[in-house]
């Protein structure tokens, strides 16, 4: 690398904040509840998201979440996973909406919002296409689907044609690429039994592979009665027009006028996410600031990977505990006063059908 390229190109320009809202498959609660703890900020989030989150989950026999959240004895990931189907779900949904919230609440506003796949409910409620009672119901009624949609998602050290290769050699018919996460990563979904002749083969070339911490598939073709299921099931609720730009890893760019939100989450259950492309959309022009909505660093990490313009800066603000709260702002190399980034246009996609 050349001693220019190395430093950071001095801007004018303020960042563009962009918010990172991840799938399902990167979720923990000891970042949230340490966060809860040390930052007013997010405490407060947490209580008033939650707050919401609760009186509309409780109709789904989901206990409380936020009194657990900010009391003294929290949930772990298990005794989520333990709890009333959806309980998972209403937790992650919660917690990305409340980091959003919290990164707003310091100056961190964004400009866009980058979701991949049930990312997409938080973001589409931190767009304001869905208020938080019915973000919460579109959560809930997503894990009763998936919670009969049988097999499982393993992430391969590879990229996508190398995982397609892995599973032709594997003999799998039934698995799936799912998510396309950056040049070196991908997730593939199908069934158990397919899935561990997969990772046989991983093993076999000396590939790394891991297997999700979730209960079911998704991102499979074969789940078209599924998809439209939850289309139906969430159809009647209402949807207002988007007043931030959203870029959707699954639509495969930014919703426009007259893109239907439902059917682009019910996409999410049947289509692979593929992030690089979309990601690298949210983010131009540089400069830009990176800030994972949620509990992990998984999409932080995959920002870091193609993301290399050192103009482009990515923080994971609950796994990070050097995160300054106080300053965000100082994050980025090219922070300073400075002006706005060129207005965006209107984000008029969500309005109700």
């Amino acid at each position: 690398m050349s001693e220019t390229s190395d430093r950071a190109v001095p801007s004018m320009a303020r960042p563009l904040v962009v918010h990172l809202f991840p799938g399902q498959g990167d979720f923990a609660v000891s970042p949230l509840v340490r966060a809860v703890r040390a930052h007013p900020v997010v405490r407060t989030a947490v209580a008033e998201v939650f707050e919401q989150v609760d009186e509309a989950s409780g109709a789904y026999g989901i206990p409380a979440l936020g009194p657990a959240l900010l009391g003294a004895a929290p949930p772990s990931g298990r005794d989520l996973a333990e709890a009333a189907v959806g309980t998972p779900q209403a937790a992650l949904f919660g917690a990305s909406l409340a980091v959003h919230r919290a990164l707003c609440a310091v100056g961190a506003a964004p400009d866009r919002l980058v979701a991949v796949s049930f990312g997409e409910i938080p973001a589409l409620t931190a767009a304001g296409v869905f208020d938080i009672a019915d973000g919460t119901r579109i959560a809930c009624r997503l894990a009763r689907i998936l919670s009969g949609c049988s097999g499982g998602m393993t992430l391969l050290g590879v990229g996508e044609a190398a995982a397609a290769r892995l599973i032709a050699t594997a003999g799998t018919a039934e698995v799936a690429v799912a998510c396309v996460n950056d040049p070196g990563e991908t997730v593939v979904s199908g069934p158990l039994d397919e899935l561990i002749r997969v990772e046989k083969q991983a093993a076999a070339q000396d590939v790394e592979a891991a297997r999700l911490r979730l209960p079911f598939l998704t991102h499979h073709p074969s789940l078209t009665a599924p998809a439209q299921a939850f289309h139906d099931a969430i159809g009647a609720l209402r949807a207002r027009p988007g007043h931030t730009p959203l870029y959707s890893a699954v639509h495969g760019g930014a919703y426009g006028k007259g893109d239907d939100v439902f059917r682009g989450l019910a996409d999410c259950v049947i289509h692979p996410v593929r992030l690089p492309h979309v990601l690298s959309q949210a983010a131009a022009p540089p400069p830009a600031l990176l800030l994972e909505a949620g509990t992990g660093q998984a999409l932080t990490r995959n920002a870091r990977r193609f993301l290399t313009d050192r103009q482009c800066a990515a923080y994971s603000p609950l796994s990070d505990p050097g995160f300054p709260w106080e300053r965000p702002h100082l994050l980025h190399p090219a922070a300073g006063p400075g002006q706005p980034p060129a207005p965006a246009p209107e984000a008029t996609y969500g309005a109700s059908r």
